[in-house]
């Protein structure tokens, strides 16, 4: 293990990453501006989507908490009053009268309807992320009326998706499946609200945990499969329609970041069996997932490796897949550096620290911005790693999967079980 792990990855949270977005912060109403360009040189719209200002909550929590530990140097204060003013901005504007989340806002909070006539809560995921930032900053400040609010949209999510009332923009369920996304989005909520009820001694902790607990074994009993694949889409009949591009394409990006909330808990239970199943699909996302030609993470394959294949229904998912199945993206590869870490930490395999390795000179050499002067990274490439004006999910540039990996990474090294006595 390479000594000035810490000490890299803090100087580029402090002096690559925060600096950016400390300047893309309102700091008149509250909230984070993201609609940049992909090369961060242009702020093209002053829309603020919940998706991202609920991950913005998460994030500067996380950072003022490092600050108060001294893992990173900066001024807590000021970003606790961002945290006061964000959270204070969402209260008042994001929920809709029947307790959902509005998915976009206007500079000054207007709600506004991503497409005309489609209505304001057009994604779960946005109600997640509102949930998930809201329920971290409260444990942070030990507000317990904030958090009750947390876990009230948490609940009235979990009843949504119960009554199959939900929408799931920009990826749109196809009719028939079940998407590995929702139970994967909601083990890390209940993750995050588990342990902010613990720290609170809230009297739904154990209710929580045990909630986490039970969307782990969805993932691993329903959508890991026997070769090791996590599936995106699950036919909800008994044929598993083998033959079709919606079983048969893997998000490897995906199954790296779900198996890493999958060990968390796994640790916590002290499953041994799914902590071990984890880490064998983290690999096996790395292997399928990895471009022979280019290097990096591809976006998309198929079950075999490559572009995805198999038969089509028509769907404006499977399109997506096909379409931008070579692209590379930030977030992957962003979640595979926090994973190959945790998955050495646990197994001191000195296999998954060159995966690790490997994975890191492609990223630092492909992704951050070359012009230091703007900073952050430029964070959606084509196949050779050239940069593209695309949109990947929303049109937004967030910064939620590079700061969070590194921020884990920095709470990872600095607990000291991951050192120079593991070799490589």
């Amino acid at each position: 293990m390479d000594k000035a792990l810490p000490d890299f990855y803090r100087n580029h949270v402090e002096e690559v990453l925060l600096p950016f977005w400390d300047r893309a912060v309102d700091e008149i109403r509250g909230g984070i501006y993201t609609c940049f360009n992909n090369t961060g040189d242009e702020r093209v719209s002053n829309d603020k989507y919940s998706w991202s200002q609920g991950r913005f909550l998460w994030l500067w929590s996380v950072v003022a908490r490092m600050i108060d530990e001294g893992k990173l140097d900066g001024k807590r204060e000021r970003y606790l009053s961002h945290l006061h003013k964000s959270a204070s901005f969402l209260e008042k504007y994001i929920f809709l009268e029947n307790g959902n989340c509005a998915f976009l806002l206007a500079e000054d909070g207007t709600k506004k309807e991503p497409v005309p006539g489609e209505g304001y809560d057009t994604s779960i995921y946005a109600d997640c992320f509102v949930a998930l930032g809201l329920a971290k900053f409260a444990t942070l400040t030990k507000d317990n009326k904030r958090f009750q609010q947390a876990l009230d949209l948490y609940d009235q999510i979990r009843a949504r998706i119960k009554m199959g009332t939900i929408r799931t923009e920009p990826y749109p369920i196809p009719e028939g499946y079940r998407a590995h996304a929702i139970p994967m989005i909601m083990l890390n909520l209940s993750q995050e609200l588990a342990e902010g009820a613990e720290k609170l001694n809230h009297q739904h902790k154990r209710r929580l945990f045990q909630q986490s607990t039970s969307y782990m074994h969805t993932i691993m009993e329903d959508f890991y499969q026997a070769d090791h694949r996590v599936i995106e889409m699950l036919p909800g009949n008994k044929d598993p329609a083998k033959h079709r591009l919606l079983f048969r394409h893997i998000n490897p990006g995906h199954t790296i970041e779900s198996m890493w909330f999958v060990i968390h808990t796994a640790q916590k239970t002290g499953n041994r069996n799914y902590l071990v199943k984890a880490i064998t699909a983290i690999d096996h996302a790395l292997d399928v997932g990895w471009d022979p030609k280019y290097g990096g993470l591809l976006r998309f394959t198929d079950a075999e490796g490559g572009k995805p294949a198999g038969e089509r229904t028509g769907t404006p998912y499977e399109q997506l897949v096909v379409d931008s199945w070579d692209m590379k993206l930030w977030w992957p590869h962003a979640e595979a550096l926090y994973a190959t870490l945790l998955a050495y930490e646990i197994t001191g395999d000195p296999r998954m620290y060159q995966r690790y390795t490997k994975m890191a000179r492609y990223v630092f050499s492909t992704f951050p911005n070359p012009d230091t002067e703007i900073g952050e990274w430029i964070q959606i490439r084509d196949r050779k790693g050239d940069p593209v004006d695309k949109v990947a999910a929303l049109p937004v540039k967030d910064p939620f999967h590079i700061l969070r990996s590194m921020l884990l990474i920095i709470d990872l090294l600095d607990g000291g079980t991951v050192n120079a006595d593991k070799q490589d």
